[in-house]
């Protein structure tokens, strides 16, 4: 089985063959004997979609890059996370797309509309959570089995950023298991943050470092696990946090 993500920017990524967190394998369970699994490949781009408050629809591409026909709907989902970083979502109507079922021939394209339904809000960004799910069908072989399907989802993130919404992230340090540091970090701000890369530096020496794609949706805190080579030694220290825009903040920490 193959699909094929073309996103804008990586994980945001510039190519990206199924990353595990964005893709959900759902399949289905055959007593008796073993029986043969079957799947589509399509390709959807962008993978993120961003909106300003003045855009009322944006374009999404989907390729059938497969020799059979797929069908296709989507689920949207009004998406948050608990103040311990849980993600949350809840079906919603703010948002439609048109049309809501894709049915594509082999090797066909379409493009369809993403709306925002509901007034955007002026002062913070509304996040949601497009589920672009395939619609399988149970079919039956000619050794008289049945061929049980998998159906491929993709998950895609919606943010809808009014010009005054922020991420304010503030991180702290602690001991975690040895040699690894314990790094916390709280957005107390009104758009997302995303954290690509955290290094615990003593001036110019890297010490320990964490590679990711961790969302921090505003309010919520998260608590990500930076890996070090040997034990970390008391002392001042600073904390490198690297964001999906480019964008840096530094913090001073002492490690006990």
């Amino acid at each position: 089985m193959k699909l094929r993500i073309n996103p804008n920017r990586p994980d945001t990524v510039h190519s990206l063959r199924l990353a595990p967190a964005v893709v959900l394998l759902l399949a289905g369970v055959l007593s008796g004997a073993a029986a043969p699994a079957s799947a589509g490949v399509f390709s959807v781009t962008p993978v993120r979609i961003y909106m300003t408050p003045r855009d009322r629809a944006v374009a999404v591409t989907i390729i059938n890059e497969g020799d059979t026909e797929v069908v296709l709907q989507a689920d949207l989902n009004a998406w948050s996370q608990k103040p311990d970083g849980t993600d949350e979502q809840v079906p919603t109507e703010d948002l439609i797309l048109s049309p809501p079922v894709i049915k594509l021939a082999p090797n066909a394209r379409q493009v369809v509309r993403l709306a925002l339904l509901k007034p955007a809000d002026a002062s913070r960004q509304l996040i949601y959570r497009m589920i672009m799910r395939e619609v399988p069908e149970a079919l039956a072989g000619r050794d008289k089995t049945i061929q049980v399907p998998i159906a491929l989802a993709l998950s895609m993130p919606v943010f809808i950023t009014p010009p005054v919404a922020k991420r304010d992230v503030s991180c702290q340090a602690a001991r975690g298991v040895t040699p690894a540091v314990s790094v916390s970090c709280t957005n107390n701000g009104t758009a997302y943050a995303q954290v690509r890369e955290i290094q615990v530096r003593r001036g110019t020496q890297a010490l320990g470092r964490f590679e990711g794609g961790t969302y921090i949706l505003p309010g919520a805190r998260q608590v990500m696990s930076v890996k070090a080579e040997q034990p970390i030694s008391p002392g001042a220290a600073q904390l490198s946090v690297s964001f999906d825009d480019g964008k840096s903040q530094t913090f001073d920490i002492t490690l006990p």
